[in-house]
């Protein structure tokens, strides 16, 4: 008897990993790779983060950041996969505000600092599941309009699903840029939530199963916050 493996995972297991190396503000990207993107671990290699209790969670970093993009409140700000997000699962987006009187180039986003500012979730249809970033190069979200003003790190995961039907299977590729927000609101931004933390190994988001097939599928983490 033949075992039909679906061709989405065929397609998955033998497909590039990839990295988030740049942004892209108001449709025009970076000439260079880690400009505001603090550089990653998988700068060379382009593995994923499969341990959600490790600190590489927060920036996944290898070095400090050199660059700050500026970007108004209420404006979109994208990251550029090198070459493209390979793997299926939702993608999400974090911000953390920078203390005042911390230096972006070097602060360490530890403890509940982080809110979910964007998620892009999966699909759910009569034809089965969709995933909207899988395949894309670009992946983008709105600055909120009452996020307060000041520096903040941006953080995006994709959240590959492909290799997930046990804890620990899922490989999560995420970076963080350093970005200015002008313009921004007197909101505050919740729940706050801290990396590592946020997530455990056996949550249901990080969990994907081809058989039984899944009915329902929500992203790990917090609620985006609704400002």
């Amino acid at each position: 008897m033949k075992l039909l493996i679906p061709a989405l995972v065929l397609a998955s297991t033998v497909q590039a990993h990839y990295r988030f190396s740049k942004i892209i503000v108001n449709g025009v990207p970076e000439a260079k790779e880690w400009t505001a993107v603090r550089q990653t671990k998988n700068y060379q290699g382009n593995q994923g983060v499969t341990d959600v209790n490790s600190a590489d969670m927060r920036c996944f970093q290898n070095r400090p950041g050199t660059s700050t993009a500026t970007i108004a409140a209420g404006e979109t700000l994208g990251f550029i996969a090198a070459s493209a997000v390979t793997h299926f699962g939702p993608v999400q987006f974090y911000m953390a505000k920078v203390p005042e009187n911390a230096d972006i180039n070097t602060w360490e986003p530890a403890g509940n600092v982080w809110f979910k500012a964007a998620s892009i979730d999966a699909v759910k249809s009569d034809a089965g599941w969709t995933w909207p970033a899988y395949q894309k190069q670009t992946v983008e979200f709105v600055i909120p309009k009452h996020v307060p003003s000041g520096k903040y790190l941006v953080r995006v995961e994709s959240i590959a699903l492909h290799q997930a039907q046990s804890a620990g299977g899922a490989q999560i590729y995420l970076s963080c840029a350093q970005v200015e927000v002008t313009g921004g609101g007197s909101g505050t931004p919740s729940p706050l939530v801290a990396f590592p933390g946020a997530y455990k190994a056996s949550d249901q988001g990080l969990l994907w199963s081809y058989y039984p097939v899944r009915t329902t599928y929500t992203a790990p983490g917090p609620k985006v916050w609704e400002s």
